[in-house]
């Protein structure tokens, strides 16, 4: 059985939302307005147990923060919801900015 809940790269989450993933920005509000990127869902991990209707089970999903570890939480969350492919996007923005990958403010 594949592995289906791990982390993955700023470069190949960008490639599965090239593809069609979901990416879902679990950062609270400031965090959001200071820089994100663009295709991304805001979605606040306070947030996420009432919005669960609202994600999509047929398609990957990857979780973002600021560092990786409230979208690690946002991923066992996810994954005991019945979320069968869910990625961190290991090392949140900090990684994807150190990467010099493109955020809007």
């Amino acid at each position: 059985m594949e592995e289906t809940l791990h982390d993955i790269t700023p470069t190949e989450a960008r490639r599965r939302i090239a593809a069609g993933a979901l990416l879902i920005d679990v950062r609270e509000r400031d965090e959001w307005d200071d820089g994100h990127v663009a295709e991304a869902r805001h979605l606040p991990l306070a947030e996420l147990p009432d919005c669960m209707g609202t994600l999509p089970k047929e398609c990957e999903l990857i979780v973002l923060c600021h560092s990786g570890k409230r979208s690690a939480r946002a991923r066992a969350f996810l994954a005991t919801q019945g979320y069968d492919r869910v990625y961190n996007l290991d090392g949140g923005m900090l990684a994807w900015v150190r990467d010099g990958l493109p955020v809007i403010t």
